[in-house]
Protein backbone atom coordinates (compact mmCIF):
# COMPACT_ATOMS: atom_id res chain seq x y z
CA UNK A 1 0.00 0.00 0.00
CA UNK A 2 1.03 3.04 -0.70
CA UNK A 3 0.47 6.76 0.09
CA UNK A 4 -2.35 8.14 2.05
CA UNK A 5 -4.67 4.65 1.60
CA UNK A 6 -2.20 2.94 3.76
CA UNK A 7 -3.53 5.09 6.90
CA UNK A 8 -7.50 3.76 6.30
CA UNK A 9 -6.47 0.28 8.54
CA UNK A 10 -5.16 2.04 11.53
CA UNK A 11 -7.76 4.46 11.25
CA UNK A 12 -9.77 2.05 10.76
CA UNK A 13 -8.87 0.08 13.96
CA UNK A 14 -8.75 3.44 15.54
CA UNK A 15 -12.37 4.60 15.03
CA UNK A 16 -13.67 0.60 15.95
CA UNK A 17 -11.57 0.58 19.56
CA UNK A 18 -12.72 4.41 19.69
CA UNK A 19 -16.41 3.17 19.44
CA UNK A 20 -15.83 0.26 21.36
CA UNK A 21 -14.52 3.01 24.49
CA UNK A 22 -17.72 5.07 24.10
CA UNK A 23 -19.98 2.47 24.23
CA UNK A 24 -18.62 0.54 27.46
CA UNK A 25 -18.55 4.66 29.04
CA UNK A 26 -22.10 5.01 27.99
CA UNK A 27 -23.27 1.81 29.44
CA UNK A 28 -21.23 2.93 32.70
CA UNK A 29 -23.36 5.83 33.02
CA UNK A 30 -26.65 4.14 32.56
CA UNK A 31 -25.71 1.84 35.11
CA UNK A 32 -25.18 4.83 37.40
CA UNK A 33 -28.74 6.52 35.85
CA UNK A 34 -27.28 9.22 34.37
CA UNK A 35 -29.67 9.08 31.68
CA UNK A 36 -28.52 12.38 29.28
CA UNK A 37 -24.40 11.48 29.54
CA UNK A 38 -25.07 7.88 28.65
CA UNK A 39 -26.88 9.28 25.52
CA UNK A 40 -24.36 11.46 24.94
CA UNK A 41 -22.17 8.83 24.91
CA UNK A 42 -24.15 6.16 23.13
CA UNK A 43 -24.68 9.00 20.16
CA UNK A 44 -21.10 9.80 19.75
CA UNK A 45 -19.93 6.10 19.66
CA UNK A 46 -23.17 5.89 17.02
CA UNK A 47 -20.94 8.97 14.94
CA UNK A 48 -17.68 6.97 15.54
CA UNK A 49 -18.98 3.95 14.01
CA UNK A 50 -20.82 5.84 10.87
CA UNK A 51 -17.23 7.48 10.51
CA UNK A 52 -15.88 3.97 10.43
CA UNK A 53 -18.40 2.21 8.08
CA UNK A 54 -17.57 5.82 5.53
CA UNK A 55 -13.99 4.94 5.96
CA UNK A 56 -14.24 1.12 5.52
CA UNK A 57 -16.52 1.42 2.35
CA UNK A 58 -14.38 4.21 1.02
CA UNK A 59 -10.75 1.95 1.90
CA UNK A 60 -12.42 -0.95 -0.28
CA UNK A 61 -13.54 1.47 -2.84
CA UNK A 62 -10.21 2.79 -3.55
CA UNK A 63 -8.72 -0.92 -3.71
CA UNK A 64 -11.44 -2.08 -5.53
CA UNK A 65 -10.01 -6.11 -6.40
CA UNK A 66 -7.34 -6.05 -3.85
CA UNK A 67 -7.91 -8.54 -0.88
CA UNK A 68 -5.34 -8.46 2.31
CA UNK A 69 -4.45 -11.85 2.64
CA UNK A 70 -3.78 -13.29 5.79
CA UNK A 71 -0.17 -14.26 6.29
CA UNK A 72 -0.62 -16.86 9.32
CA UNK A 73 -0.54 -20.53 9.46
CA UNK A 74 -1.66 -22.89 11.64
CA UNK A 75 -3.79 -23.16 14.62
CA UNK A 76 -3.74 -19.15 14.45
CA UNK A 77 -4.85 -19.16 10.55
CA UNK A 78 -8.46 -20.90 12.08
CA UNK A 79 -8.71 -18.55 14.93
CA UNK A 80 -8.55 -15.66 12.41
CA UNK A 81 -10.54 -17.41 10.29
CA UNK A 82 -13.33 -17.71 13.15
CA UNK A 83 -13.09 -14.23 14.60
CA UNK A 84 -13.26 -12.11 10.83
CA UNK A 85 -16.49 -14.53 10.05
CA UNK A 86 -18.36 -13.93 13.32
CA UNK A 87 -16.76 -10.04 13.35
CA UNK A 88 -18.53 -10.10 9.91
CA UNK A 89 -21.42 -11.57 10.64
CA UNK A 90 -22.17 -9.81 13.63
CA UNK A 91 -21.22 -6.42 12.26
CA UNK A 92 -24.20 -6.90 9.77
CA UNK A 93 -26.64 -8.04 12.28
CA UNK A 94 -25.84 -4.90 14.85
CA UNK A 95 -26.19 -2.02 11.59
CA UNK A 96 -30.59 -2.80 12.04
CA UNK A 97 -29.97 -3.42 15.92
CA UNK A 98 -28.29 -0.40 16.63
CA UNK A 99 -30.85 1.59 15.22
CA UNK A 100 -33.85 -0.13 16.74
CA UNK A 101 -32.19 0.75 19.96
CA UNK A 102 -30.66 4.12 19.22
CA UNK A 103 -34.00 5.35 17.98
CA UNK A 104 -36.39 3.62 21.11
CA UNK A 105 -33.91 5.39 23.11
CA UNK A 106 -33.81 8.82 21.71
CA UNK A 107 -38.18 9.02 21.89
CA UNK A 108 -37.49 7.64 25.65
CA UNK A 109 -39.11 4.36 25.10
CA UNK A 110 -37.53 2.56 27.72
CA UNK A 111 -38.85 -0.66 27.84
CA UNK A 112 -38.08 -1.68 24.21
CA UNK A 113 -34.53 0.30 24.69
CA UNK A 114 -33.81 -1.59 26.76
CA UNK A 115 -35.39 -4.87 25.73
CA UNK A 116 -33.04 -4.51 22.57
CA UNK A 117 -29.79 -2.60 24.00
CA UNK A 118 -29.54 -6.27 26.23
CA UNK A 119 -28.62 -8.16 22.51
CA UNK A 120 -27.21 -4.79 21.04
CA UNK A 121 -24.57 -3.73 23.65
CA UNK A 122 -22.83 -7.16 23.51
CA UNK A 123 -22.90 -7.77 20.54
CA UNK A 124 -21.45 -3.80 19.31
CA UNK A 125 -18.85 -4.60 21.65
CA UNK A 126 -17.65 -7.47 20.12
CA UNK A 127 -17.78 -6.43 16.69
CA UNK A 128 -15.69 -2.93 17.76
CA UNK A 129 -13.14 -5.29 19.63
CA UNK A 130 -12.93 -8.19 17.16
CA UNK A 131 -12.58 -4.87 14.52
CA UNK A 132 -9.36 -4.53 16.23
CA UNK A 133 -8.14 -7.52 16.53
CA UNK A 134 -8.76 -8.24 12.25
CA UNK A 135 -6.25 -5.16 12.15
CA UNK A 136 -3.68 -6.57 14.32
CA UNK A 137 -3.83 -9.93 12.79
CA UNK A 138 -3.68 -8.07 9.40
CA UNK A 139 -1.53 -5.83 9.41
CA UNK A 140 0.58 -5.90 12.76
CA UNK A 141 1.21 -9.85 13.70
CA UNK A 142 1.35 -11.00 10.54
CA UNK A 143 1.83 -8.55 7.72
CA UNK A 144 1.99 -9.46 3.86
Amino acid sequence: MTGLVSYFPAWNASLNALSGLLLLTGYLFIRRKRIEVHRRFMLAACVTSTLFLISYVTYHAIRAGVVTKFQGTGAIRSLYFFILTSHTILAIVILPLAIITVWNGLKMRVPQHRRVARWTFPLWMYVSGTGVLVYFFLYQWFPA
